[in-house]
């Protein structure tokens, strides 16, 4: 077989995925004139949050349910640093960052060592360790949280108090969140990522250190969902325990699984859907959680690779591909 042939499907997904990406844009672009902004910013940090974790699970293997130590830990970080050091958004966002990849450093240094359901313990075990300093920490405020934290003005002169200027700069931070997740995925490195999780004794043998590049891994994924977690607190003006939570880990995953796992734009869409029905459906009889868990029932049965993986699997998708390649 030769290599345009091997290469061909590839080339066909990607193809898929940038129609499905210039149509997002342009849909993001014109949302805000037409829905709620507040709306569409939560949706937009929860889709960089799913990105960032699929950046894990999807293209490296590894199920985390800690990351929600990442993204309450960022938005704590960023909360503070912005309401009581007087730091300016960008700043503030930036040691969010910052600390979530540190904290990845160090969750992911000691989950790597395990593999399987015992990796995954071990991050949910040092993700409830975290939650417990942050209930019992002062600068955290406990159970009441840090609230009142000012949206400030971007760069000196943009204020973000504007709820256009607001949504904006969250679509910006968003779309740069995405092209660094595309970068890396489709990069050496990313290539590599992708062997460990295909078969990983035989990355080994072929003189790759597996353990430094889970943990780069585990870091990015971290960073990136830090940048997800500081851009929530500017935008909501509050960081709480329900960030640090299990549950936020558990939703996370959710949102990843509805989406499709190793695709780039499945989990935005997962992100989008259970932010949707957290929204529309709160003022409901119903439990929310009683719908989400039915709609994840069906995907799991019908959509085993999500509902944007099914999507590149079907006819339809296989008949944009053709379109995009002609």
């Amino acid at each position: 077989m030769t290599q345009s042939a091997l290469t061909a499907p590839r080339q066909k997904n990607l193809s898929l995925e940038v129609t499905l990406i210039v149509a997002g844009i342009a849909l993001l672009v014109l949302a805000p004139f037409f829905f709620y902004p507040v709306f569409l910013m939560k949706v937009l940090c929860f889709a960089l949050f799913a990105c960032a974790f699929n950046l894990l699970l999807g293209y490296t293997g590894i199920l985390s349910f800690g990351h929600a130590a990442f993204f309450g830990g960022a938005a704590y970080f960023t909360a503070h640093s912005v309401k009581e050091w007087g730091f300016s958004p960008e700043l503030g966002i930036l040691v969010g960052v910052a600390g979530a990849a540190f904290l990845g450093l160090i969750i992911g240094f000691f989950a790597i060592r395990r593999q399987g359901i015992y990796s995954t313990m071990i991050t949910l075990a040092l993700s409830q360790m975290f939650f417990f300093f942050c209930l019992q920490a002062s600068f955290t405020h406990g159970e009441d949280g840090i609230q009142g934290v000012p949206r400030g003005h971007l760069f000196g002169f943009i204020d973000l108090n504007q709820s256009l200027n607001m949504y904006f700069f969250v679509l910006a931070v968003f779309l740069l969140g995405m092209f660094i997740i595309w970068r890396i995925i489709n990069s050496p490195f990313g290539m590599i990522l992708k062997s460990v999780r295909e078969n990983e004794p035989r990355a080994i043998s072929l003189g790759y250190s597996v353990a430094r590049y889970k943990l780069a891994a585990f870091v990015m994924s971290a960073a990136l969902t830090g940048l997800a977690g500081g851009i929530k607190a500017i935008v909501f003006q509050f960081a709480t325990l329900t960030d640090v939570s299990w549950q936020m880990s558990g939703e996370v995953v959710l949102m990843t699984l509805l989406g499709g796992i190793g695709t780039l734009v499945g989990p935005v869409f997962g992100a989008a859907l259970i932010s949707a029905l957290e929204n529309y459906l709160a003022t409901s009889e119903f439990p929310v959680t009683v719908i989400t868990g039915i709609i994840f029932m069906i995907c799991v049965l019908v959509f085993r690779r999500g509902i944007i993986g099914e999507l590149y699997a079907s006819r339809f998708g296989k008949r944009l591909e053709g379109k995009s390649e002609n």
